[in-house]
């Protein structure tokens, strides 16, 4: 930019030097006229011929002297211009200067880089043996990973409590598993109106790697599942986290997505690896989107750290203002940024 400002200014200059000396150029042949004109005054005694030079010599002087203030004002311009192109020539070689200086720091730069990685390269090699061991456990923790879970539903919404749409989280739980990319790697199993005497039996029946439990709960932590008559029977937490250590040793995760559920995932990670509960109440809406989007990362092989944050992600685009509820639980040295449920299937 500013070798191209300079390349301006110059050709500038130039024109103006030359506007100036055409200008000049003009003064010549009118001088010429003058001296001309005089001596034919000398040469002559008629008095219009006199008359008439006379009028020429004033019109030629009157044309020098316009030139000559026209040229004045060419060499203001030129004087201005030249301090133009002074001032672009500086510019251009402080601009130089800075590119030079930045040329060197980042070959400097460059040279440091280089040293790093031949440091970091060589730390790396002397690190290898500790990198293969590594590389071995995580390659046998990859085989006990099952290529195939199962996700059982439990829905429970006694009739003396407000309706749910359940059905419509599970269509949703399903549909969105359907579109993962491991899908053919997650069997869905659901149970409806479900009673104390139900989870047990589901559990055996469907030896699940993930249980959710959809329904109401209570301020105090407890679960509403059903009486034979199809209404409330408050379950406590200790009864869940009893159920979890003692139904299937496949369980990993298990899902409370009811209200005021917290308590129950924070008590059972003391059995399983993760646990999710909702720390106040949640609505029907949340609820649906939270859990469909939870299941869909899961099913793309992602990790349950990414999957739940991704299902608190999809609240805050849907607009619902209920990403605080959710709260995830590991067990005592486990990181949910390792459990994966899924892995395609080899």
């Amino acid at each position: 930019m500013y070798r191209s400002t300079l390349s301006r200014k110059r050709d500038e200059l130039v024109k103006l030097k030359q506007d100036f000396a055409r200008e000049q150029g003009k003064i010549a042949p009118l001088q010429r006229k003058i001296i001309s004109a005089n001596d034919a005054i000398r040469r002559t005694k008629i008095a219009s011929t006199v008359k008439s030079k006379l009028r020429e010599i004033e019109q030629a002087n009157k044309s020098i002297a316009d030139i000559q203030k026209k040229c004045g004002s060419i060499q203001d311009k030129i004087a201005k211009k030249e301090k133009e192109v002074a001032t672009a020539e500086k510019n251009c070689q402080n601009e130089e200067a800075k590119l030079s200086k930045k040329a060197a720091d980042a070959e400097k730069k460059r040279l440091q880089e280089a040293a790093r990685q031949a440091a970091a390269l060589e730390a790396s090699i002397q690190q290898q043996g500790e990198a293969q061991e590594q590389m071995k456990m995580e390659i046998e923790r990859l085989k006990a990973v099952p290529e195939k879970i199962s996700v059982l539903f439990l829905a429970a919404n006694p009739i003396d409590t407000p309706p749910l749409r359940l059905d419509e989280e599970a269509r949703a739980i399903q549909e969105r598993i359907r579109l993962s990319e491991y899908r053919d790697s997650v069997d869905f199993e659901s149970r409806w109106a479900t009673r104390s005497s139900d989870i047990l039996q589901a559990i055996n029946e469907t030896n699940p790697t993930v249980v959710h439990f959809s329904g109401h709960g209570a301020p105090s932590g407890e679960l509403a599942l059903l009486t034979p008559d199809g209404t409330t029977k408050i379950v406590r937490k200790e009864a869940i986290s009893m159920a979890m250590s003692t139904a299937s040793d496949t369980i990993r995760l298990v899902v409370f997505n009811a209200c005021f559920s917290e308590a129950q995932a924070q008590s059972v990670v003391d059995y399983v690896d993760a646990a999710i509960g909702m720390s106040a109440s949640i609505g029907d809406e949340a609820a649906c989107v939270f859990a469909s989007q939870l299941y869909s990362a899961i099913g793309f092989g992602l990790s349950l750290q990414t999957a739940f944050r991704q299902a608190i992600a999809q609240l805050m685009l849907e607009g619902i203002k209920e990403e605080n509820t959710p709260k995830l639980y590991v067990k005592n040295g486990l990181d949910a940024n390792d459990i994966v449920l899924v892995q395609p299937l080899s």
